[in-house]
């Protein structure tokens, strides 16, 4: 599912709201997620996941074309733990 799709979701089951108020608040959300993870900060959403960012030390890599040794810088990752109820689901518990 991508983000239009999501709205258009939201729009079906919520007539009552204007497309664009819905178009805002996912928006919104997913702004929020971003600006937390780049400070760093955990975003949890129980049940569902909760999304962190982990530090990736610089390392000496290999280019995999010709086999030379590169260094590869320090950088940081998103990286998502799914909850329990949504793993529940996803193996058919829930």
């Amino acid at each position: 599912m991508i983000r239009s799709e999501l709205i258009q979701k939201i729009s079906e089951e919520n007539p009552h709201l204007f497309r664009r108020d819905i178009e805002r608040i996912v928006n919104t959300v997913f702004e929020e997620i971003i600006d937390a993870m780049a400070r760093g900060d955990r975003v949890e959403l129980r049940g569902f996941g909760a999304f962190s960012v982990k530090k990736r030390d610089a390392r000496t890599g290999r280019n995999p074309r010709t086999g030379e040794s590169v260094e590869v810088e320090e950088k940081h990752v998103p990286f998502f733990k799914t909850g329990k109820l949504l793993r529940d689901r996803l193996n058919g518990e829930a």
